[in-house]
């Protein structure tokens, strides 16, 4: 089992692979694409809002 260290630094490189997404959805010739765009953002943020729940921040409760 991974400890919670090694955890948030996967969720921080996950975090930072989110702003591909953020930036590809500003492009104006997405199309039909954006909707997929969309559904990928959202599900990494739930997947964000639930590790922060999970795995709350030093200091947090």
């Amino acid at each position: 089992m991974q400890d919670s260290q090694v955890l948030r630094e996967q969720m921080q490189a996950i975090t930072r692979k989110r702003d591909v997404l953020v930036r590809l959805l500003e492009q104006p010739d997405l199309g039909t694409l954006r909707i997929d765009v969309n559904q990928a953002l959202e599900e990494f943020d739930d997947l964000i809002d639930e590790f922060q729940r999970t795995f709350p921040k030093e200091g947090e409760s």
